[in-house]
């Protein structure tokens, strides 16, 4: 089993980032590798958040074909905020989040958004996702 460590959602990027989207959506962790997430236990379909750091799986910080859907259905927006450094030049989250998140992409700050908003400002991931 991984070890848990607390990170504000606020330095989330990358795998760490996806896995924690994928707990806001509702995916569960499994419980012996907490590096795969699903929706259910009965759901044929798995998502290896693993996967992210190498190029493939579930990647809605960077990849729009998953994040750009998370922004539709959450009615979500980001948006470029010129004169603010490279890191943090976005701003973005879900429709009725009081507080945005900003981030070096438009993906990034929507989800660090989107997992501010449905489980706070710090939230526990798999010690081995950090970098």
């Amino acid at each position: 089993m991984t070890d848990l460590i607390e990170v504000r959602v606020s330095n989330l990027v990358g795998a760490p980032l996806d896995w924690a989207v994928a707990r806001a959506e509702g995916f569960e962790a499994d419980p012996v590798c907490r590096t795969t997430v699903w929706r259910t236990r009965t759901d044929p379909i798995s998502i290896s958040i693993r996967g992210a750091t190498e190029g493939f799986g579930y990647r809605p910080s960077s990849h729009w074909d998953h994040g750009g859907l998370l922004l539709d259905k959450h009615k979500g927006t980001a948006q470029h905020i010129p004169g603010l450094p490279e890191d943090t030049c976005y701003a973005g989250g879900p429709a009725g989040a009081r507080v945005w998140c900003y981030g070096p992409t438009a993906l990034v700050a929507f989800c660090r958004g989107l997992v501010h908003y449905k489980l706070g400002d710090t939230i526990q991931v798999p010690k081995e996702l950090m970098p």
